[in-house]
């Protein structure tokens, strides 16, 4: 009995945890996305935007995940299908810009493109220090996990390409790295998707 209270004890101490740690990130997220979509706007920049829509799939990711942690595996499930499904609207949408600078092509900021892609960097990398230690504890936080590293990667990214856009004076740089960025989001997209049906199947 002792045992079974002592095992009670600890999930309720690991969704404490969990629910800790997902209302910093998530905080954090739901800032950068209105600091970064603005300095997107004001370079004129899809990379930068991809990031913006990144950190706000993520905060809107958090705030399910906070919903799903004391639930089931089925509805853990259920709500990282539904996260996917967020990850791969924003690749669409950053998709439908990157044809846009495609027919009416500009020069972006690099100024503002590499400022706030290492602002974006820095707020990334404390949040993917937090969830570190959760990456392997069920399907809601692996889903979480897996937005939080490609957002370093869509940082960095976004970082070359400002480098890319001072040295050739071009918005090339800009395009390619979101185009690039746009795969990457389809990848996860699919990944967590994937992983979110066979836990659905798995608890039928």
């Amino acid at each position: 009995m002792s045992d079974c209270c002592d095992k009670g004890c600890s999930l309720d101490r690991l969704r404490e945890r969990q629910r800790g740690t997902l209302q910093i990130v998530l905080g954090t997220n739901a800032v950068m996305f209105f600091v970064i979509v603005a300095a997107a706007l004001y370079g004129k920049s899809s990379s930068l935007l991809s990031d913006s829509l990144d950190n706000l799939g993520d905060a809107l990711t958090y705030g399910l995940s906070l919903y799903a942690v004391s639930r089931n595996t089925a509805v853990k499930a259920k709500v990282a299908l539904f996260k996917g499904g967020l990850i791969f609207l924003a690749a669409c949408t950053v998709a439908a810009q990157v044809v846009f600078k495609l027919l009416v092509p500009t020069v972006p900021v690099f100024e503002v493109m590499g400022v706030f892609s290492l602002l974006g960097l820095a707020a990334n990398m404390l949040c993917l220090f937090l969830l570190w230690r959760h990456r392997h504890e069920d399907v809601n936080m692996s889903s979480v996990w897996e937005c939080s590293r490609n957002d370093i990667a869509s940082n960095l990214s976004v970082f070359v390409a400002a480098g890319a856009v001072w040295l050739t004076g071009s918005g090339w740089p800009d395009i390619v790295v979101a185009s690039c960025l746009v795969l990457l989001l389809m990848r996860s997209a699919i990944s967590v998707m994937i992983a979110a049906r066979a836990d659905m199947v798995a608890v039928r």
